[in-house]
C-alpha cells in the first residue's frame, strides 16, 4: 500500500534540535521504508505551535498533501506549548486546550485513521506538572473518540538520554539520541505498527 501520512503539531514533531535533521518522524517513517513499506511523510510540524494554531490550520493542509485517492492517514502531537506561561499566564487554559484537541480529532477521524502521540517532558518542573495533568484528560477524550492515544511522558521523563540531552540544550529539545528514544516507543506501539507492520 502506498501510505501517506500527514504529521501536524510542534516543534516536537518538527523534530527540532536534532542534528541529523531527523526527529522522530523522520526515523519512524524511514524504518518503515526499510520493511518496505512505500511511505510518504509530511512532517507538518511549527516551532511554537499551540492546540489552537493546530486546529486553525491542519486541515487545510492535510487535505493538500492526503489526496482522497491514495491511502491516507493522520498524526498528531502537541500540547507542551499549551502548557507554557507568556507575559504571566498560560498560553492556554486546559479547558481550551482540551476543546482544540476535541476539535481537531473529531475532524481528523472523520478524514482519514488518526493516532495522537502524548506531549513529552522537559526540564521546566512547573511546566511538566501542567503537562502531566492535561495528558489523563488528552487520553480520555481519545478513548471516546476512537482515536489510540501514546502517553510518552512518563517513558521520556525516566529517559536518562532524553532528560540528559534536553537539560544539555535548550532546555525542552533533545538531541538525536532523545528523538531515537522516542521514536523507539512509537515503533513499538501497537497502534502505529498496524499501519505499517
Amino acid at each position: 500500500m502506498d501510505l501517506r501520512i500527514g504529521f501536524f503539531g510542534d516543534s516536537f514533531v518538527n523534530g527540532f534540535g536534532d542534528p541529523d535533521g531527523l526527529g522522530w518522524i523522520g526515523r519512524v517513517c524511514a524504518a518503515a521504508i526499510a520493511r518496505g513499506h512505500v511511505v510518504t511523510c509530511y512532517n507538518a510540524g511549527i516551532r511554537r505551535n499551540t492546540s489552537a494554531d493546530v486546529r486553525d490550520r491542519w486541515r487545510d493542509e492535510a487535505v493538500r498533501r492526503l489526496p482522497a485517492d491514495h491511502g491516507r492517514a493522520l498524526v498528531f502531537s502537541f500540547g507542551v506549548n499549551d502548557c507554557l506561561r507568556a507575559d504571566g499566564r498560560l498560553q492556554l487554559e486546559p479547558a481550551a486546550s482540551v476543546g482544540n484537541a476535541r476539535h481537531i480529532l473529531a475532524g481528523a477521524r472523520a478524514l482519514a485513521p488518526t493516532l495522537m502521540v502524548g506531549p513529552p517532558p522537559i526540564a521546566e518542573a512547573d511546566v511538566n506538572e501542567r503537562v502531566q495533568s492535561l495528558i489523563p484528560v488528552l487520553s480520555g477524550l481519545c478513548s471516546e473518540l476512537a482515536v489510540p492515544f501514546l502517553d510518552v511522558f512518563g517513558p521520556l521523563k525516566s529517559s536518562g538520554v532524553w532528560m540528559g540531552e534536553i537539560a544539555a540544550g535548550d532546555g525542552a529539545h533533545p538531541g538525536r539520541g532523545g528523538y531515537q528514544a522516542l521514536a523507539d516507543l512509537i515503533e513499538r506501539w501497537p497502534p502505529w505498527r498496524a499501519w505499517l507492520p
